[in-house]
């Protein structure tokens, strides 16, 4: 059996077809004029542009609108102007478009994967697969063609890109199995649309199975269990089968309110990155936006975005949320997200340095341009304006402050917004955490980011596989954080949310529950079953389990005991 990251729910059974990328060989000083070499990059460009377009075509009938995007992302990322002129300038100093664009985009994706937030760092996916795509366009290679797969193939592959999916029929497939990706990686979103059973992250699984074995892809627990006898596939059927039921169950959640078993009511609301994210929101039956992450409108472009570009961004989700709550993030970079044209110096500490709400108010016109937007935004719907990474209640303070100031300046203006427009803090620093009471003295509201509250909390770098046994949110250093944040949101008399991993985590949903959590910000496709979980336990139920767990001493006692009393 193998053990990897279970990226969408259900069991597969069938026959492994390994799927392998061709090696790309190629030339990087050009024998071509630079005239030559340029007319085949725009040539390949212009062709892949085309090709991507349809193919988004067939992903939208075969897995929907939000998928379909992520393809259309491609095609915006081969139009970047930003991109192609870099790409061309290298060409114009002797490379071959192959090795032109492979350093280009190799660049491009280092940005993203050094942001160390898992959603922008799908970026990074997205531009290697245009690489890959483009690299083979330049060479006159096909791209991997697997509309002809059986009835009963399991696809194992290093990584599901967007541009295989375009050949899937989802019927034929039993299962995904792939050597990367994470939960919300472009594999598992994929995966999940089209309702395929996928198992992520195994290491060298491309090379462990063999084409034709028969295999188990259990989505559910992450496995993967090769050569199954009869005794083992009867026994996963039976869990297929019950998969199948539970997920009929969940469907009946569906406009019901979230609440514990005793009645005390809980916001279900979602994070997205970008306001077409909103329609996955709504149809999946969440009841807001609890984190919209806006770096997205500073990555996709070469220059900073205007006030009025901002405005229409937030203004199209508050407007399609229709009143429900809408949290937007003010711009949460610098140090390790490094966008080319903000001209941010290299630290050898990024997570510790200039970034976040330090970098937004050391950059007053900047930052005053998106709460400008904000603001204005506020106007046609129920917008929030969340600080990141505040560590103290100077920043709070000086945001709130900008926020008096930009109204006055609008109301001047005869420009309507939201006189009562709340201002809240991201809590993810141990800092934060032992001043929440201050803070909470301050601040509109609270959402806790338990990803970067853990590693700081535990001193961890999650992207350093030495270190990555610490990095777990069952700590008692992490838990005790979490709650001291949440009671002290609560005595203050002001929400407190939850946008990290943990909030749809149904181990933690009773400590969540008895220590007060008034929000659970989860993806779209976790919003039914977290609110199934919430839905079983009653306050007394959950103090029980809190009481508990709460007096462990080791990460893994507080895992059993969670284990222990999981429902």
């Amino acid at each position: 059996m193998y053990k990897g990251i279970a990226g969408s729910d259900g069991v597969g059974i069938g026959e492994v077809v390994i799927i392998k990328e061709p090696e790309l060989k190629y030339e990087r000083a050009s024998a071509l004029t630079v005239e030559k070499e340029l007319e085949r990059f725009n040539k390949a460009i212009e062709e892949l542009v085309e090709k991507t377009n349809a193919m988004s075509e067939e992903v939208r009938k075969s897995a929907g609108e939000a998928e379909a995007e992520i393809l259309l992302g491609h095609v915006m990322i081969m139009s970047d102007p930003a991109l192609s002129d870099e790409v061309r300038s290298l060409i114009s100093d002797g490379l071959t478009a192959e090795a032109a664009a492979e350093q280009v985009l190799d660049m491009f994706a280092a940005i993203y994967e050094g942001t160390g937030d898992e959603l922008t760092m799908q970026r990074a996916t997205d531009i290697r697969d245009v690489k890959t795509r483009l690299i083979k366009a330049l060479l006159g290679a096909e791209d991997v063609d697997i509309s002809a797969l059986k009835k009963g193939s399991v696809i194992v592959v290093h990584d599901l890109t967007p541009s295989m999916t375009a050949g899937i029929v989802k019927e034929n497939i039993e299962g995904i199995i792939t050597e990367t990706g994470g939960k919300t990686s472009h594999s598992a979103i994929l995966a999940r649309a089209l309702e395929i059973p996928a198992v992520l992250s195994i290491d060298n699984i491309t090379e462990l199975l063999k084409n034709g074995q028969s295999v188990i892809v259990d989505g559910i627990g992450g496995e993967v269990i090769p050569d199954p006898d009869d005794k083992c596939i009867s026994e996963y059927r039976a869990k297929r089968e019950e998969h199948i039921k539970h997920k009929r169950e969940l469907l009946k959640l569906i406009g019901c309110e979230t609440h514990t078993a005793d009645g005390i009511h809980a916001e279900l609301v979602c994070n997205i990155g970008k306001p077409a994210d909103c329609k996955d929101v709504l149809e999946r039956d969440g009841e807001g936006v609890g984190l919209f992450r806006t770096e997205f409108l500073y990555m996709d472009t070469d220059r900073l975005p205007t006030e009025d570009q901002q405005f229409e961004a937030y203004r199209a989700a508050a407007a399609a949320m229709d009143g429900k709550p809408v949290i937007i993030r003010t711009l949460d970079v610098g140090g390790d997200k490094e966008i080319p044209y903000l001209g941010l110096e290299k630290e050898d500490n990024p997570f510790l340095g200039y970034r976040a709400v330090r970098y937004c108010l050391k950059n007053p016109e900047l930052y005053r341009a998106q709460l400008r937007a904000l603001i204005r935004a506020s106007a046609f719907g129920n917008i929030k304006i969340m600080a990141p990474l505040v560590t103290c209640v100077d920043e709070i303070r000086a945001v709130k402050a900008l926020v008096k100031e930009l109204m006055a300046e609008l109301e001047s203006e005869g420009i309507d917004f939201d006189r009562n427009i709340e201002v809240g803090v991201m809590i993810e620093t141990p800092a934060a955490a032992v001043i929440a009471d201050l803070l909470a003295a301050e601040a509109d509201f609270f959402s806790i980011g338990t990803n970067d509250l853990t590693g700081y909390t535990m001193a961890v770098d999650r992207g350093n596989h030495k270190v990555a046994y610490l990095y777990s949110v069952y700590n008692p250093a992490v838990l005790r954080s979490i709650k001291r944040v949440i009671e002290c949101g609560v005595d203050a008399g002001i929400m407190v949310g939850m946008c990290g991993e943990a909030a749809s985590d149904p181990l933690l949903i009773p400590l969540l529950i008895s220590f007060g959590l008034n929000e659970y910000s989860v993806s779209p496709t976790s919003v039914l079953a977290t609110r199934a979980e919430i839905l079983k336990w009653s306050k007394s139920e959950a103090d029980k389990v809190a009481e508990e767990a709460l007096s462990c001493t080791t990460e893994s006692e507080v895992k059993d005991v969670l284990s222990k009393y999981k429902k």
